[in-house]
């Protein structure tokens, strides 16, 4: 029984890396839940302890945390106004609503539409909307990082089964 979690646990670290580069499934939350269920299955004395399942769970808020502010920081970079990195802010929770395409174009959006509000030119909004996409990406190779940082520290907790 203890192989079957195994290969759960395996398959659901796949499913959560794929997640943190495609948006479909909440990829952190899924790695942080399959090292969750490996210690419940399994049992204490085979399984990570509840001081890896914490550091788990605050890289599972970091990833998040660094997913919403990437647009935010990257937008900001680009010299974006107060008014363009909100929009950034604004547009990627807009995003989530509408799948792969709005996490992408919610913050360009939102971050276009601020610069507009606040008064700058075409060309410095989209300078704005251009540094929102790249924050974006660079959260996303960040939460990808932390993903990985994640299945690794699960398996160099988990006790040795020999």
């Amino acid at each position: 029984m203890e192989l079957f979690w195994w290969l759960f646990v395996i398959v659901l670290f796949a499913v959560g890396l794929i997640g943190t580069v495609l948006p479909i499934f909440p990829g952190t939350v899924i790695i942080f839940a399959a090292a969750v269920i490996h210690r419940m299955m399994v049992g204490a004395e085979k399984s990570v302890g509840w001081k890896t399942i914490a550091i788990l769970g605050a890289l599972t808020l970091a990833s998040y945390a660094l997913d919403f502010l990437g647009s935010y920081f990257g937008a900001k970079y680009f010299g974006a106004t107060k008014w363009g990195t909100i929009g950034a802010i604004i547009g990627a929770l807009v995003g989530l609503f509408f799948g792969i395409i709005g996490l992408f174009v919610g913050p360009v959006l939102g971050a276009i539409v601020g610069e507009f509000i606040a008064g700058k030119k075409a060309i410095d909004a989209g300078r704005a909307g251009w540094g929102s996409l790249l924050g974006n990406l660079g959260g996303m190779i960040g939460k990808l990082m932390i993903a990985l940082a994640m299945i690794t520290i699960f398996l160099m907790t988990v006790p040795s089964p020999i």
